[in-house]
């Protein structure tokens, strides 16, 4: 049994048409956008809604990312699937910013002391993105999909990208991110919220006890920039039957130690 960590899209996918890009260029993306974030596929009639992209519209761009290789059509299914020629320009970008070559031997010797689940993610808009992830050898644990976004008010990841982001953003992200509770332990007031971070920027390290997901803990630090400025977050997320919150913290000097080797090596620093 595996079960899943402070992973989804926590702002949802709707879009609507008074949000929709007014030149092509801005449609297509959009579009393509959606198709990766639906994997399994997607229709014509799903993408013009979901985008408010005219059918018309949403029918010809997406054709034309067919052609240069960005999404596969499946005729079968009348569905429109992520490309290899993306999948391809991902790894790319992740090798540029080293979040496989350079980051992955270094987490895979975080989860062989931890035994558990050990992931990456940096601050993108008002959410994180995780980008990679090491599982762990236990048969119940944390997963996580790179690509995927997660909340930052209730993830211990995303508390340390706020707590160490530059000082206008951190302040801008603590004033507007959305509160929803996602697990029975969610911050849902500002105040606690602001309080959650100014102890993770004082202590170095963020958690997050049943806050995104009953049932599971995680323990997240920052990977900083030589100016002091966050990179990403590493952590370690694993079941709350089998770690207790004292258990997570104690790992956090082997997570700095982590993110010290990673912060000196990651080439998007």
């Amino acid at each position: 049994m595996q079960t899943n960590d402070d992973t989804g899209d926590s702002d949802g996918r709707g879009n609507t048409a008074a949000e929709v890009p007014a030149d092509v260029v801005g449609r297509a993306m959009r579009l393509l956008i959606l198709v990766g974030e639906h994997p399994h596929g997607i229709t014509l009639s799903e993408l013009a809604r979901e985008s408010g992209v005219p059918v018309s519209t949403s029918h010809r761009l997406v054709n034309s990312l067919c052609r240069e290789g960005l999404v596969d059509f499946d005729p079968s299914g009348k569905r429109y699937r992520p490309g290899l020629r993306l999948f391809q320009l991902g790894q790319q970008a992740g090798q540029a910013y080293g979040f496989a070559g350079t980051a992955l031997p270094v987490m895979q010797r975080v989860t062989e002391r931890t035994e558990e689940a050990t992931l990456l993610s940096v601050l993108d808009g008002t959410r994180h993105l995780y980008v990679h992830y090491v599982d762990g050898p236990l048969p119940v644990g944390v997963r996580s999909e790179p690509g995927r976004h997660g909340p930052l008010h209730c993830t211990s990841m995303g508390k340390v990208l706020m707590a160490f982001a530059p000082e206008e953003v951190r302040s801008d992200l603590l004033a507007r991110i959305d509160l929803t509770p996602y697990g029975p332990n969610s911050i849902t007031d500002r105040a606690t919220l602001r309080e959650a971070v100014r102890l993770a920027r004082e202590n170095g390290y963020a958690t997050a006890d049943e806050e995104h997901h009953a049932g599971l803990r995680a323990v997240a630090v920052p990977v900083l920039r030589p100016d002091g400025t966050v990179f990403a977050a590493l952590s370690t997320a694993a079941p709350a039957f089998r770690r207790t919150l004292a258990d997570l913290i104690a790992l956090v000097p082997l997570l700095q130690s982590a993110a010290t080797e990673l912060g000196a090596r990651l080439p998007g620093r």
